[in-house]
């Protein structure tokens, strides 16, 4: 069994409806120069006090987007383990968002884009994502497990786990 522990707690969340996902460009910080999804890490210091908390702060700082926690829809956990970095290692909670208030729009962190779930341009992307959130578009929900090379940029191994509901995990 992963030991998580020291692991640190993040989210990323999907603005997506009408097979449309909003991504967002990283502009600076852990995965600068590659879309992802809107998130961060868990900070009980800027007020979250569950998960979800973490989750819409992050998608309003990184992208101006308000969304509610009610409107979360929880879709995956994910460890990513980084053997060379273990700094990096992160338990990740992943959310599509298909309500919100306002248009996405580039702040300092992030630069938003629309695409078609069918043209998400994974090559632009973290090695796992094109692993992984094809699955997440196809209505899969699962708990998943990546390990990365020591280059950090490479997926050695990985498993997913299927679930037809989500716990806290």
């Amino acid at each position: 069994m992963l030991d998580t522990k020291d692991f640190s707690r993040r989210t990323i969340c999907f603005p997506y409806k009408d097979e449309k996902i909003i991504l967002g460009m990283k502009l600076e910080g852990f995965g600068v120069g590659k879309y992802n999804g809107f998130g961060g890490k868990f900070d009980a210091k800027k007020g979250d006090k569950v998960i979800e908390d973490a989750a819409i702060r992050e998608l309003g700082e990184e992208s101006v987007l308000i969304g509610k926690i009610s409107d979360l829809e929880k879709r995956a956990v994910i460890d990513f383990v980084f053997p060379a970095k273990p700094a990096y290692n992160q338990r990740v909670h992943v959310y599509f968002l298909s309500k919100w208030n306002g248009n996405p729009k580039r702040t300092k962190e992030m630069d938003p884009a629309i695409f078609d779930k069918n043209d998400v341009p994974y090559d632009k992307m973290w090695d796992s994502d094109k692993l992984w959130l094809p699955q997440l578009l196809d209505g899969k929900s699962f708990y998943a497990t990546f390990y990365w090379e020591d280059d950090n940029e490479t997926v050695a191994k990985y498993s997913i786990e299927y679930t037809t509901k989500l716990d806290d995990w």
